[in-house]
């Protein structure tokens, strides 16, 4: 029997809201917050942390070197990275599902170039027809490739460049013929900086500008959303006193202030990591006015030779609220 056309065109109008709703409920909290011209942004998966030790310091990691996982918080970062790394980050939240690969190949002399693909997975729409007998999927997605080069100027200071290629897509499989599809792409760079203060290896500030780019376009439609662009300025301290007590602990703690690129609405993130015998860390941090509504995270790691395992969740916002714990696992491989 063949579908009704009106049943699967009312199907995929559903899919197109659903998809929308999905990419917005990660970022939905309070009132005040939704109200806030950021609102506006389109694209709005470029503000989601990627990585568990980003995660689960709060996401205080401008002045961080995190290997892979400084692609996306501050390309500077990678500079001094010693090691070829390859690594797989993956999240869990209320809004989507997400996995990154990311590859990185230090150049001695020259720097450090990495390579990444970002899918965020939406969740698939099934269309039936009129009898509700599944007859295919609508498939919401969006995909983002990566390029980052970072590298030393002078001493004590490093620079980094990301750039981003995004597409935010809906596919369908199955029998869709009257099912209309739409993609949106946009291109976007990140710029960073991180200073090692001299006489003091203790400090080092950092500074990010982050999605500066097209407008995401949907199709040949008029409307164009702007893309989320954020300033990121932060501090890294290494609280070097503590060796004095206890020889095999290590701790940093760090902070970043966020805001648009008119200086409005700023958010705060403070975090810590310690570390026992440079081999298991515990990381924990607060938010403040974060976009996505989550006040705290708490993170583990656990480093065996070339291997590094990271777990992380945050607490509070929309996803929690709603029994969809937001969690984050990292696995890297050192070569």
């Amino acid at each position: 029997m063949r579908p009704r056309r009106s049943s699967v065109r009312r199907s995929s109008r559903t899919a197109r809201l659903l998809f929308a709703a999905g990419a917005a409920a990660t970022f939905l909290v309070s009132e005040s917050v939704r109200a806030q011209d950021a609102s506006t942004d389109g694209a709005l998966f470029l503000l989601l942390p990627i990585g568990a030790e980003t995660v689960g310091m709060a996401q205080a990691t401008v002045a961080e070197r995190l290997g892979t996982e400084s692609v996306w918080s501050n390309p500077a970062g990678i500079d001094q990275s010693d090691k070829r790394e390859a690594a797989i980050h993956h999240s869990e939240t209320l809004g989507a599902r997400g996995d990154v690969i990311t590859v990185l190949f230090p150049r001695k002399h020259v720097g450090a170039f990495a390579v990444s693909v970002n899918l965020l997975d939406f969740g698939n729409q099934q269309i039936t027809d009129r009898e509700g007998t599944p007859i295919g999927l609508v498939l919401p997605r969006n995909i983002m490739f990566a390029g980052t080069f970072g590298t030393s100027v002078g001493k004590g200071l490093s620079l980094g460049m990301s750039y981003k290629r995004l597409q935010y897509r809906v596919d369908c499989s199955g029998q869709c013929a009257n099912v209309a599809t739409f993609s949106a792409g946009a291109s976007a760079i990140d710029f960073g900086a991180q200073y090692k203060v001299p006489g003091d290896s203790l400090v080092r500030l950092g500074v990010a500008v982050r999605n500066v780019g097209t407008r995401l376009q949907v199709g040949d439609d008029e409307q164009a959303d702007p893309l989320p662009t954020r300033i990121e300025v932060g501090l890294s301290y290494r609280l070097a006193f503590i060796a004095k007590y206890v020889s095999d602990i290590d701790a940093r703690v760090a902070g970043d202030l966020i805001a648009t690129e008119t200086a409005d609405h700023p958010s705060a993130r403070i975090g810590a990591d310690i570390t026992y015998e440079k081999t298991v860390h515990l990381r924990g941090g607060w938010i403040a006015n974060d976009t996505d509504g989550a006040r705290a995270a708490l993170g583990f790691g656990l480093g065996t030779g070339r291997r590094v395992f990271d777990i992380a969740r945050t607490f509070g916002g929309l996803s929690e609220e709603s029994g969809k714990t937001p969690t984050y696992i990292s696995l890297r491989f050192l070569g």
